[in-house]
């Protein structure tokens, strides 16, 4: 809500905003801060406005910030609104009839005793509650002094007394206020700091970021989040009383800005927002966002200069980049895209009404202080169809894209009416800065090391894997991991509706890598290639490893055509929703349509899943089962024994173990990638050495960065570097003792990983 300039000061209007009534008032100008807490005079002005309008559920004040009084502090004076007029027109309280049965001259002094309450009860209602209270207390002592007659004058003002207090007692705000009324005394106005605390809106957004915490709330823990020495938030994580979710309230840069600092900004986003970038500017975004930060720091320097502000570096190139994020970026989106603890950020329908949610890292599922506004996310949605070029609109529903900003990444899922009827929803996924790996999956015990072991084997073994599971499982960042294991010297083409895999930190790390962004299997048509296209495709762009984002659709075939031509000379690998390998056979086979022989070219399924603790509160993500698809059977995997478990969950243990059929050899997958190697045909003992290797090799890494405080071991270029080695070193002792001998690998690779610790 804005108001024109020459609007006069006080002045209000009632806006209807996402199913609820805001009443906005004017207080530029205003000899009073815009503040219900330490100005009586703002409490009644506040009051009488209620007393016009009592449908609203939300008050803000307009000025150079906005500051918004949510509904559990409008509510308050709601009811004092409500019982002003109650008792002035209904219970009629200053009116002769009241006031006096019998002694006409009892009435000046009751009139002036009830006037005083009323005149307070506006602006004070707590005072008024004391008042009335010394006022009764007084009336029952004068009583004691009266005749018969005039007691029963007298008894009837007491009750009337009574009656008043008993409604004023039970007022929430006064209900409320009892456990900081030790220490009160008339006037001190102290008290409401407790119960009216201004969310400050900056101007430049409409989305409100909820300052005030709980004094019940217990802090779980605190920590800060930046992108650069300029950009920086601060976050708390709170468990409120009788709340199960957690709550995570962040402070960004723009709720603690100065009052001139505000003015110098809604002044240049004024400027910028006549300046927004056309459609076709909006396919580079990281471009963009840097031509409009340079515009921008010269706009606000060149402001600051006008208006007589110093500014700092620091404060400039803060600014700057709030700036963008509320012109041409994506808001308070972003502030929280920058916590890497983050996994998923929910912003529900109608939004306006609905905080968004977070899934922590480590706290699972909370609910933040940040509420957006219908503006905001219309203005988003914009930018994200421009970013796309895909359509949003009542025909098409439904919008996947994603998002980069420099190194931030994550997928946006948008449904508007008429899929979700009660408007615009987003669901956005946050990718990991840096790829995950193998040993940081250990290192949060998604798997053990013997399963990174064995995966690591499959993955040089060149086999064909699914990796199953349900949403926010982790299959798509184990898939990622995966990659990781792939030798750099072999090439990967990459299949995805939604980019999602790790395809740039790759190419920085010199894979030869190949994207491909095939259609949305929820758009019928467009003008991107058909998922199942795509993967044709890349099968005659030569020799590679195939990773395909997700298997959702008809592309299952093309996959399938992929895995019998590459299965014996490259990696091909995918995600897939399942929960079983069963499961995914029924998805694979019965809804798309894939043969149940051509089912066979898979040969290693991977089963993830959340796991949750008993009392429901707590989540964590697990690998839960590899199998191996065997290929002996004809119609059904089940009855015929068509699934052999190498690796199940324990759930007493919470790890994975290996199963008979991997200890003792009977696995045919890694016999196949076996026979195919020097000295390891009909030689298990050999074989099973070397995955028990690999997973030595990787908990070692753990083990390491967890002792020498060095946790860049566990990322994605070291784990490149250490699997370049383990080659090297493998190479080595090959041409010296014929096989790759564990112990010897083990060795050398130990004291290189240690000199490498060393040199820092």
């Amino acid at each position: 809500m804005e108001f024109e300039k020459s609007e006069k000061t006080y002045a209000q209007r009632v806006e209807r905003e996402g199913g609820e009534d805001v009443l906005y008032f004017n207080f530029r100008g205003s000899k009073f801060p815009p503040s219900i807490a330490f100005f009586q005079e703002v409490m009644e002005i506040v009051v009488d406005a209620l007393i016009e309008n009592p449908n609203v559920s939300r008050i803000v004040f307009v000025t150079d910030k906005s500051y918004n009084y949510n509904f559990r502090e409008t509510s308050y004076l709601l009811e004092v609104a409500s019982l002003y007029v109650y008792f002035l027109k209904q219970e009629e309280i200053l009116s002769h009839k009241r006031l006096v049965s019998l002694n006409e001259s009892f009435f000046s002094r009751r009139y002036n005793e009830l006037f005083s309450f009323l005149y307070l009860f506006k602006k004070d209602p707590i005072g008024a509650y004391y008042t009335l209270k010394s006022i009764l207390i007084n009336a029952k002592i004068f009583f004691q002094r009266l005749n018969d007659e005039e007691k029963v004058d007298q008894g009837n003002y007491i009750r009337l007394l009574e009656r008043i207090l008993g409604i004023v007692e039970k007022m929430k705000i006064v209900l409320d206020a009892k456990p900081y009324l030790s220490n009160y005394s008339m006037g001190n106005r102290e008290i409401y700091s407790k119960l009216f605390v201004a969310d400050v809106i900056p101007n430049f957004t409409f989305s409100r970021i909820v300052s005030e915490i709980s004094p019940d709330a217990e802090i779980i823990d605190q920590y800060p989040v930046s992108v650069d020495d300029f950009d920086i938030s601060n976050v708390t994580i709170l468990r409120n009383k009788n709340e199960s979710k957690l709550y995570y309230h962040v402070s960004p840069p723009e709720s603690l800005l100065s009052e001139e600092e505000n003015m110098i900004l809604n002044l240049a986003r004024g400027v910028l927002m006549e300046h927004q970038p056309k459609a076709e500017e909006f396919t580079d975004v990281e471009r963009t966002r840097k031509v409009f930060f340079n515009i921008s720091k010269d706009l606000i320097r060149d402001l600051a200069e006008s208006k007589k502000v110093k500014l700092t570096y620091s404060s400039l190139m803060k600014l700057s980049q709030i700036l963008v994020r509320h012109t041409i970026g994506f808001g308070l989106v972003e502030v929280l895209l920058q916590d890497e603890n983050l996994q998923d950020i929910s912003l529900n329908a109608p939004i306006p009404q609905t905080p968004i949610y977070v899934r922590h890292q480590k706290y699972d599922e909370c609910t933040t202080n940040i509420l957006p506004s219908r503006e905001d996310a219309d203005s988003w949605a914009a930018k994200f169809r421009m970013v796309s070029g895909r359509p949003l609109d009542e025909a098409n529903p439904i919008l996947d894209t994603q998002l980069e900003i420099s190194s931030l990444r994550a997928r946006i899922a948008i449904i508007q009416d008429p899929l979700s009827p009660d408007g615009l929803a987003y669901s956005i996924r946050r990718h990991r800065d840096s790829p995950w790996t193998l040993p940081l999956f250990i290192q949060n015990k998604m798997l053990n090391p013997l399963g990174a072991g064995l995966l690591s084997f499959l993955i040089d073994g060149a086999r064909t894997i699914l990796l199953a599971g349900t949403r926010s499982s982790g299959k798509t960042s184990l898939l990622g991991s995966l990659m990781l294991e792939i030798n750099p010297n072999s090439r990967i083409i990459t299949v995805e509706d939604s980019l999602e895999l790790p395809v740039e930190a790759l190419r920085k790390l010199n894979y030869n890598i190949l994207r491909m962004k095939v259609r949305s299997a929820l758009l019928k048509s467009g003008t991107e290639v058909s998922a199942d296209d795509g993967i044709r495709t890349s099968l005659r762009l030569g020799d590679s490893s195939l990773i395909v984002g997700e298997v959702r659709s008809l592309e299952a075939k093309a996959l399938y055509e992929a895995m019998r031509i590459g299965a014996l000379a490259n990696v091909v690998a995918g995600t897939i929703h399942g929960a079983s390998p069963y499961g995914v056979f029924d998805r694979v086979v019965n809804d798309l349509g894939v043969p149940a022989t051509s089912f066979k070219a898979t040969d290693i399924i991977t089963v993830s899943n959340p796991i949750k603790s008993a009392d429901g509160l707590h989540s964590w993500r697990r690998l839960l089962e590899i199998s191996e698809v065997k290929k002996h059977w004809k119609e059904d995997p089940v009855l015929e024994k068509g699934f052999s478990e190498l690796m199940k969950y324990n759930v007493e243990e919470d790890e994975l173990q290996a199963s008979d059929a991997l200890i003792n050899g009977e696995s045919d997958v890694i016999k196949d990638i076996a026979s195919k190697v020097k000295g390891w045909a009909g030689n298990w003992d050999a074989v099973y050495d070397n995955i028990l290797l690999r997973a030595k090799i990787k908990n070692e890494i753990v083990k390491v960065a967890e002792s020498s405080g060095k946790s860049e071991i566990l990322e994605a270029k070291f784990n490149v570097l250490s699997n370049h080695m383990f080659h090297k070193i493998s190479d080595e002792v090959i041409e010296e003792l014929g096989l790759p001998v564990g112990k010897e690998v083990f060795s050398r690779w130990k004291k290189w990983l240690s000199e490498e610790i060393k040199k820092g």
